[in-house]
């Protein structure tokens, strides 16, 4: 688990300042976990739930979403269509994507993240504390 001096909520990634990155350099974005937090312990109705947040070394990037626990060891987006994010994505062209256009790019990101292990740690944390 990250300090809680890296605290960060996930919704004021959005006003980070906006960052122009091309296509082709993605990968070496190389983002780092900031904070997972559970949001909603779960209970008979609903599933736990929770809020996870990346940032990236070099420069001010981040990204954010929420999850959700579907059974034990087994976590998701909870919305693939809900990445917070201040990249905005250009092409080759130098023409910036529009947000769904993004969103294939944004979630590539994510799924190369080991994101899942980081809820997880933050799920046994919540599970000591009860």
């Amino acid at each position: 688990m990250q300090p809680k001096s890296h605290h960060c909520p996930p919704w004021t990634v959005r006003a980070w300042p906006t960052l122009l990155w091309q296509l082709e350099k993605l990968e070496p974005l190389q983002l780092r976990h900031l904070d997972t937090r559970v949001t909603n312990p779960g209970d008979q109705v609903s599933r736990t739930a929770g809020q996870t947040v990346w940032a990236a070394n070099s420069v001010q990037a981040g990204m954010a979403w929420d999850w959700i626990q579907l059974a034990r060891g087994v976590v998701a987006m909870a919305d693939p269509l809900s990445v917070i994010t201040n990249l905005r994505l250009v092409n080759s062209e130098g023409a910036v994507l529009s947000p769904i256009e993004s969103l294939r790019h944004l979630n590539e990101i994510v799924h190369m993240l080991p994101w899942q292990d980081e809820v997880e740690r933050a799920l046994t944390v919540s599970e000591q504390a009860a």
